[in-house]
């Protein structure tokens, strides 16, 4: 089964270190504003989730969001969260490591799509 989120290894590693310094940890997918379209970290908790945020999977055993109106034009892809040098969204937990993640993201293939679809997870 194909993941609809997944993790490069640096940010799979930029993970485990803000876990350790942090505890327990969740991500949401912004959707623009003042943090521009980036995945944000925080402490599992720190950000209410609500009937409009569905769970796209897990990276780093750490649960992945996206609200729902944002998922309708992501459907298609599978996104695959990076790190990059620089300063992250002013509220996301990297910033002060000096990195920020990124989302990048592929189109599923036909086949890919279909077995979403037949997941019930699209």
């Amino acid at each position: 089964m194909v993941d609809r989120v997944t993790a490069t290894d640096e940010a799979l590693k930029l993970i485990a270190s803000l876990k350790e310094k942090h505890g327990p940890l969740m991500f949401h997918q912004s959707g623009g504003c003042c943090d521009g379209s980036s995945p944000m970290c925080y402490q599992d908790g720190d950000l209410l989730i609500g009937s409009q945020d569905i769970l796209l999977g897990e990276i780093g055993e750490t649960p992945f969001y996206m609200n729902k109106m944002q998922y309708e034009y992501w459907k298609h892809t599978q996104l695959i969260i990076d790190v990059v040098e620089g300063r992250g969204g002013m509220f996301s937990l990297e910033g002060v490591e000096g990195k920020r993640f990124l989302s990048r993201s592929r189109a599923f293939s036909d086949e890919e799509y279909k077995q979403l679809k037949a997941s019930k997870s699209v």
